[in-house]
């Protein structure tokens, strides 16, 4: 989400793109993303996803507060909980993703781990867009960092998250261009 911010004002989105990153809302009150947020003057809010009965009152909540900010694209960056259909169907075409490995490959949790018991030579990152199943959305970029001899989870994960903020930002821009 940093990396979005910083490329946002960096690469002038508001000027050459008509773009700005509107809202951080997080379903956690202590994310770090909503320091930064406010450290830039972008609006904020919290959900907090257990003070609601079900899944899918959480998803309407989140609907009613991301509207309010009438976004050209949803980015998910650090928002882990997985959405009800009715929330991606809301979104369709404007909802994406950041996913820790090459997708297809290694859908859901402990990615780097993963990659490493299955003797990967590569691992990475994917840009995707959001659909009902799973880390399965039209991949939009990739990164791909060596997995190297002696990598760990945490080691690999460091090395990932590095081509992530270039990718993601990157991967953003360029939607926002094609719906200008």
């Amino acid at each position: 989400m940093a990396a979005i911010v910083r490329a946002a004002e960096r690469r002038q989105w508001g000027a050459k793109l008509g773009a700005r990153v509107a809202a951080v809302i997080s379903n956690k009150a202590e994310a770090g993303g909503l320091v930064i947020a406010r450290e830039h003057h972008i609006a904020t809010a919290v959900l907090d996803h257990k003070g609601f009965a079900s899944r899918e009152a959480f998803d309407a909540a989140l609907m009613a507060e991301i509207d309010r900010h009438a976004p050209a694209l949803v980015v998910l960056a650090g928002f882990m909980r997985i959405l009800t259909p009715g929330f991606v169907a809301h979104y369709e075409g404007r909802l994406v993703n950041i996913h820790p490995s090459l997708l297809p490959a290694f859908t859901g949790l402990n990615t780097h781990q993963r990659a490493i018991d299955m003797g990967c030579k590569f691992a990475g990152a994917t840009v995707h867009r959001v659909t009902a199943e799973l880390d399965h959305g039209a991949i939009l970029d990739q990164a791909v960092v060596p997995v190297l001899p002696g990598d760990t989870a945490r080691s690999l994960a460091e090395r990932v998250l590095t081509q992530e903020h270039v990718m993601y930002p990157r991967a953003v821009e360029k939607l926002l261009a094609e719906m200008g």
